[in-house]
């Protein structure tokens, strides 16, 4: 009985293939020092700080901590899913990454998957740190299981937005105007984008304008939640139009090299 020794070139399967690509996508932002910084350590800071925080700026009736600590789960998926992602993929692009990805046999559509997947992972580990921490400085949440199911769904539509934008901005702009539009608009929302700061102490044209951003959409409404009432009809809106605007232009616009 002889063996057939002969070669059989192919691919492998999409499984995976997807599976090494979210791997790698994973390891990728668990060795960046800055992104480690943007994703984890500045949303702890910001929530063991917020327990003192009505020194600071006026967060409106009930607790500091109790208003902070659902803002602070918002500002760490914006982090993940907006910032990392656009500095990251602009300068996979610079550096010819994505070109040489494009040519192996991984689908353009799967090495976007994988991205979203590495996401995802960060942002459970994430969540799930910022949760800990926040009870043990204090957090009361309400809502019991429910508030847990919204947050799970409204984290999935904010980080679809912000991925898009994320995207849109990496496939348009050099990796140099990348990193310095991504670190401006993080810290524009973080301090005036409704993510942190209720839309109620903002003046009522400003807080009219905020609920339309996918920041101030996030954030009040995990505010709601966490507050044991059901989260309004136009956060969900507000996230699902801007991740249906911002992909349709990624994919016409976005470019490999």
């Amino acid at each position: 009985m002889s063996l057939d020794l002969s070669p059989r070139p192919g691919a492998s399967s999409i499984g995976p293939m997807l599976r090494a690509q979210a791997a790698m996508e994973l390891r990728l932002l668990s060795r960046n020092g800055e992104q480690l910084l943007l994703t984890l350590v500045i949303p702890l800071l910001l929530l063991v700080m917020g327990t003192h925080s009505d020194a600071v700026v006026d967060l409106g009736p009930g607790r500091p901590i109790d208003v902070v600590a659902p803002g602070v789960l918002a500002l760490a998926i914006l982090s993940t899913s907006f910032t990392s992602v656009a500095i990251a993929t602009g300068f996979e692009r610079r550096y010819g990454v994505l070109k040489r990805l494009g040519a192996t046999p991984l689908p353009r559509w799967a090495l976007l998957v994988g991205k979203l997947l590495a996401v995802a992972v960060v942002e459970v580990v994430q969540l799930v740190v910022l949760g800990v921490v926040a009870l043990l400085v204090g957090w009361e949440p309400h809502g019991g299981l429910a508030a847990v199911l919204w947050l799970v769904l409204l984290s999935l539509l904010g980080t679809a937005a912000f991925v898009s934008l994320g995207l849109l901005i990496a496939g348009t702009l050099r990796a140099e105007a990348t990193l310095a539009v991504a670190n401006l608009v993080y810290v524009l929302l973080l301090v005036g984008g409704g993510v942190l700061v209720p839309l109620s102490r903002y003046p009522e044209a400003a807080a009219g304008f905020l609920q339309l951003l996918p920041s101030g959409a996030l954030g009040e409404a995990l505010r709601d939640t966490f507050a044991g009432q059901t989260p309004g009809l136009l956060p969900f809106v507000v996230l699902v139009a801007w991740t249906a605007v911002a992909g349709t232009l990624t994919a016409r616009s976005f470019r490999w090299e």
